[in-house]
Parts: structure tokens; C-alpha cells; sequence
């Protein structure tokens, strides 16, 4: 009994002294937000509960992971975003699929929404009914924990999605809320009249102008509006309610204890609400997320928190908090990603230049997820004012840029097709998958096989220019084998009127299958990622924090990104035009050898062919 007691105590040392560390700035960040002793007391109580309950390993890896806070900059961290039943079926089938994923060098999976949605009225799982339910036709929570420890048995951690900002109408509070129960009513942000919504929606931008607009719906059964910022059936939560507070972290935590590593913050600069302002990036949110960390440095700190913050980079960074105070551990490289594209249809590298320099300026502590496509559709969220000082203009360029990415201008050799297409502003999203948008799925149709090696050149480049960015690259599950877009969710009366299915289609084991076949396509792109891979994990300059930096090729169709840490330096020159090029590079410090082919090169007057590329080693 003895000896029981003393290990009893020895599991609270750890609470106690996280608790100590952070409980000041805690309670008055919480005391500033909402002014309430009884809450903030609840929260504390309930917080300890929530690390007692967190079992035995995961207690074992917070305590790794707080000896080794910076695990995560590792060069070996790659993910892979995937639906559930896109994937495998269920959860107990993505279990079964562990192997393959490991296969791909992918040690982060990033579950895509899979909490109870109401069928056909969900954003793709994004307007949640219950946090601590899994939708049946996934599986359980049960499950979901059988999964996580798979994956911590492989050394793979695992991502999923928090969606704060609003429930679904389907959630217990909202059906409440709905039947008139002022408590729950007061957890959204209802108005019996048309006065304040007005209000409101004078300076509050619309998210979705032609599919969903306006940021109120009308309920005739409840005599009210609510606020419905994305779509009319996700009610968005009213922070000023410490309530809504302290139940959100409730359910964070309940997920955090079923073994997740990760847990993004979907759409965290939404979730304060403030008259005669824009609802977007407040400091309340700020503060939120500041509390969110700390509360997960105190019950579960091997968790990491990832903010989704789709703007431009000025307004993302400041997410990552400060050194002394912060808040996201990781954020989504968004700018970079659709910047990227842009080049692939312009063949010019300038204003990517521009944008990898601003996010080489900042703290290497800053981790940023890059990637070449996800789940999402592409806004062309661009630096306008740089090109504009090179007469392209917003309309025209966007114009441009969906019409290319379609097939229909500019030699393009892309299919896909647009999303939330606004015939009044000429603005519109592209979706697509990476294969599909660098020529796979048109070479394919066409059985033509100079366009193929052409089209995979393209796809290999761009995956070893986004290896190349600091921070940790994320695959969309099937661009390993070159999936092309699926245009049979138009047959789906569910999914039909959105066309981001298109790049959401069920993984193709058959493809995947040819993987280690040298002589088929998704061989070939599947052994030339693995290689990037590998060369990646074994060089240690490709830590996210190592030195980066852009180097003058004198093209401008011609990329080139120096990285440097402790004594190992590399280059990396992309060649983003269908025309063999020559960086007209002059790095004389000494002999370079290329770590694709194993052979000398000098780093000066580099030839590259079309859509190629060299990863350059000093020696």
C-alpha cells in the first residue's frame, strides 16, 4: 500500500509542476477573457480529471517529448492527409494499411473529418453533431484507439481535425438551442430581429458568396437568425460564453486521450465574434489559443497544436505566438502553396522568390506544413501588389490561372475544374488533383508517352522543391502513385454540386499495387519520391530550422533555395519550364556533388533540362 501511495505521488509530480508553470498566466488570460472564478475553477478541476484519465503510454511520450520539445523539426517527418473511407473502407482498414503507409516514408497521418456528420449536410465532415462520436459507417472510438496505438508501435503519429468555430445544426446544443432553452441559445449567437445581423454583415466578408452567402440564416421554426459564417447548417459558437470555452476543451481533451499527436484548429481566426469588425484574427483569438496551449502543456504535452490559418503570410505568423508566449506549434504554408502553381502556369519563379524569402526571414523555431495539394480547393490568394507592379492584374491573372489549370490556356497540359465560380466578381477556386494538374490524367487519356515523361518530371520537380521549403512536407494520400481526378462524384447526388470531390476520389489499390513496378507510372513516381525521401531523412541540412535562404539564377523560370546547418550545405535548382534552362549560379566554395545522380558537378552555370531538377552537396 506503501509503495502504491508513493508511485500515486509521483504520477501528480508532473501535473503539478506543469500546473505550477503555467497556472498565473492561465488564470488571468482567463479572468481577462471572462471574469468568472466558478468556471475558471471548473476548468482546473476538469483538466486534472482529463490527465488522470490519459493512460500509461501516452503519459510515457508526453514525458519523451517534453525532454525533446523540438521532436517534431525532424528531417525525417513527412505526412499524408487521407479520408478515412476514401483510403481504407474504416478505421480498422486504415490499421490494416500501416504497412503501406510506412512504405511511403510517411511517419504523420492526418485523418480527414470522421466525427458524426448528418449525411449530405457536412462540408466533408466539417459540421460536427458529436465530438466523442466516430460516424458509424467509420467505426468507433474504440477503434479509433486500437489505430493510435498502431501507429505509436510504428512511430507514426497521428493528426486530426478540431472544429471549434461552429457544430453542425445537428448537435445536442443546437436541436436545444433551437426548441428556445436560453441556456443554449446563448452558446450561438441568435437575434429575434434582422437589426443586429444587419449590422454585422456591413463589415463581416462573406466566406462563400454564391454557394452559401451572407453570415446569418433564418430559422422560421425558432423565429431567429443565427449566425451560420461558412454554411447555414454549421452554427458558429459564441466564445464570450465561458461555457462554450470550457466544454470545447473538454471535448479537445477527450481526443487527445484517445491517442492523437496532432489536432489541427479548423478555421481558428473566425472563432471571436465582434461587432463593427471583420470576425477575423481578433486578439480574444489569440488569447484562446494561447489558453489551449497551455492547457495542453499541462495535461497532455506531447500533443501539438496545428492552426489552419488559409491568409497571407502577415497575418499566419502571428498564430505562432511568441518565443516567450506561444500558441501554434505548427501552421499551414498556404500562400506558398498557391504561389507554386502560379509559377507552374507562368514559368516564372519571381513572385515564389519573393514569398520563400519572406518565410525564410522568420524564426527557424517557425514550423510550417507545405504542400502541393490537399483536401481543399485552390484560392489564388496571391501577392497581387507585386504583380501588379508588373501590370498583371487580380481579375485577369485569376482569369488566367483558372482557365490554364482547366486546359485552356497558356500550352497547359492541367485538367480539373473550378469551384465557386462568381460570374459577377470573376472569381473562382480550382480543384484538382497534383497528377491531374501536371499533365498525368491528359498524357494518360492520350496514351501519348513523351507528354507522360514530361508530365512526370513536372510532378517529381515540385515534390522535391516542396522537400526542399523548411518545415514538414504533407502528401495528399494517392499523389504517391499519381491518382488522377475522379470525376464520378458527379454521379453522387450527395456530392454532385461540389467539385472538390474531383480530387477526393477512393484510393486505387490497383495502382498501388504497380508501385514497385519500375516500368509503370506510378512505379516510376512512387521509387522517384522514395529517393527524395530517403535523401531527405539521411541529410541533416533538411531539418526545418537549418538556414535557407534563395539564390539569383539569372532565369526566371529557374528556382534555386540554399540550405545550411552545421557545416552541410545544399542546393536545390528547379527548373519550372518545359525548356532546358541554365542557372547561372556561381557558388565557389568548394566541389558539389549531386545527391539524385552521385555525380561532380560544379555549382555554377548548371544546366537543368526541362521540368528538372539537382539537389547540390558540398562535399
Amino acid at each position: 500500500m506503501k509503495k502504491e501511495a508513493e508511485k500515486k505521488a509521483a504520477e501528480k509530480e508532473p501535473y503539478s509542476r506543469r500546473l505550477e508553470r503555467h497556472h498565473d498566466e492561465l488564470r488571468w488570460l482567463y479572468m481577462e477573457l471572462y471574469g468568472n472564478d466558478s468556471m475558471f475553477a471548473e476548468l482546473q478541476e476538469n483538466m486534472k480529471v482529463f490527465w488522470q484519465e490519459r493512460n500509461a503510454g501516452l503519459k510515457e511520450l508526453d514525458a519523451a517529448r517534453e525532454q525533446d520539445p523540438g521532436w517534431y523539426h525532424s528531417n525525417d517527418m513527412l505526412g499524408m492527409m487521407l479520408y478515412i473511407d476514401n483510403f481504407a473502407g474504416n478505421i480498422r482498414g486504415v490499421e490494416a494499411k500501416l504497412d503501406y503507409i510506412e512504405s511511403c516514408n510517411v511517419n504523420y497521418i492526418h485523418l480527414m473529418p470522421f466525427l458524426e456528420t448528418p449525411e449530405g449536410r457536412s462540408d466533408g465532415g466539417y459540421a460536427v453533431a458529436d465530438f466523442r462520436k466516430v460516424q458509424e459507417k467509420l467505426g468507433t472510438m474504440e477503434d479509433l484507439e486500437s489505430l493510435t496505438r498502431a501507429c505509436h508501435r510504428k512511430g507514426i503519429n497521428v493528426c486530426i481535425d478540431f472544429v471549434m468555430n461552429h457544430t453542425s445544426e445537428e448537435h445536442e446544443w443546437a436541436r436545444r438551442a433551437r426548441q428556445g432553452e436560453g441556456e443554449y441559445m446563448s452558446r450561438y449567437f441568435f437575434f429575434d430581429n434582422a437589426d443586429l445581423p444587419a449590422r454585422y454583415e456591413q463589415t463581416v466578408p462573406q466566406v462563400f458568396p454564391t454557394t452559401a452567402p451572407g453570415n446569418f440564416t433564418w430559422l422560421p421554426d425558432a423565429g431567429h437568425f443565427v449566425m451560420t459564417t461558412f454554411y447555414p447548417y454549421q452554427w458558429d459558437l459564441n466564445y464570450r460564453n465561458p461555457r462554450v470555452f470550457n466544454e470545447m476543451m473538454y471535448n479537445f481533451l477527450y481526443l487527445a486521450n484517445r491517442g492523437i499527436d496532432i489536432i489541427r484548429i479548423d478555421a481558428v481566426p473566425y472563432i471571436w465574434k465582434e461587432l463593427n469588425t471583420k470576425c477575423r484574427n481578433l486578439p480574444q483569438v489569440h488569447t484562446i489559443v494561447r489558453m489551449m496551449r497551455m492547457i495542453t502543456e499541462i495535461v497532455c504535452p506531447g500533443v501539438l497544436l496545428l492552426g489552419e490559418v488559409v491568409m497571407e503570410p502577415e497575418k499566419v505568423v502571428p498564430y505562432f505566438g511568441t518565443v516567450e508566449k506561444p500558441e501554434c506549434h505548427m501552421l499551414y504554408n498556404v500562400t506558398t502553396m498557391a504561389t507554386t502553381w502560379h509559377t507552374v502556369a507562368t514559368r516564372d519563379v519571381k513572385l515564389l522568390k519573393k514569398q520563400l524569402d519572406i518565410i525564410n526571414s522568420l524564426p527557424g523555431e517557425y514550423v510550417f506544413l507545405n504542400y502541393l495539394r490537399c483536401h481543399d480547393d485552390i484560392g489564388w490568394g496571391l501577392d497581387f501588389a507585386a504583380l501588379q507592379g508588373e501590370g498583371i492584374g487580380e481579375r485577369s491573372h485569376k482569369k488566367y490561372l483558372n482557365d490554364y489549370f482547366q486546359g485552356y490556356a497558356g500550352d497547359s497540359n492541367s485538367r480539373g475544374e473550378l469551384y465557386n465560380a462568381d460570374p459577377v466578381t470573376g472569381d473562382a477556386r480550382f480543384c484538382g488533383t497534383t497528377a491531374s494538374m501536371c499533365g498525368i490524367e491528359k498524357a494518360g487519356f492520350e496514351q501519348n508517352a513523351p507528354a507522360m515523361e514530361q508530365a512526370l518530371r513536372l510532378d517529381i520537380m515540385l515534390h522535391a522543391y516542396m522537400f526542399m521549403q523548411s518545415g514538414i512536407p504533407v502528401l495528399y494520400s494517392g499523389d504517391e502513385i499519381g491518382q488522377v481526378n475522379d470525376y464520378g462524384y458527379k454521379e453522387n447526388p450527395v456530392k454532385a454540386a461540389d467539385s472538390r470531390y474531383i480530387h477526393r476520389g477512393a484510393m486505387d489499390w490497383s495502382l498501388a499495387a504497380k508501385a514497385s513496378s519500375p516500368d509503370t507510372v506510378e512505379g516510376r513516381l512512387f521509387s522517384g519520391l522514395s529517393r527524395l525521401e530517403e535523401i531527405r531523412k539521411r541529410e541533416k541540412a533538411f531539418v526545418s530550422n537549418a538556414d535557407t535562404w534563395t539564390v539569383e539564377t539569372w532565369d526566371t523560370s529557374v528556382l534555386c533555395i540554399g540550405r545550411h546547418y552545421e557545416g552541410e550545405k545544399i542546393l536545390g535548382l528547379f527548373n519550372f519550364s518545359e525548356f532546358n534552362k541554365t542557372a547561372w549560379i556561381n557558388e565557389t566554395d568548394g566541389d558539389y556533388v549531386d545527391l539524385i545522380s552521385g555525380e561532380d558537378r560544379k555549382a555554377s552555370g548548371v544546366e537543368i533540362p526541362a521540368y528538372g531538377f539537382y539537389y547540390l552537396k558540398r562535399k
